[in-house]
């Protein structure tokens, strides 16, 4: 095994390797992960849209809101 250099920088191997290989392959991954992420948060924000609006849910928050403001103090 070889010792990593002290400067920090990579060996020419490794840049060798790294420019053979290519740098986008690692690009389009990032943009992949942030689609995915994307579509899942809209498909949970429509999932609690619907749960918040449903009449039961909607029924229930007024509710609470009526029991809270009619506490006496």
């Amino acid at each position: 095994m070889r010792r990593q250099r002290a400067t920090g920088e990579p060996s020419r191997a490794t840049r060798v390797v790294r420019r053979a290989v290519g740098q986008a392959g690692e690009q389009g991954m990032t943009t992949a992960e942030y689609a995915v992420g994307t579509v899942a948060a809209c498909g949970f924000a429509g999932v609690l849209f619907k749960l918040l609006t449903s009449e039961s849910v909607v029924r229930m928050l007024k509710d609470i809101v009526e029991r809270a403001l009619t506490i006496a103090f």
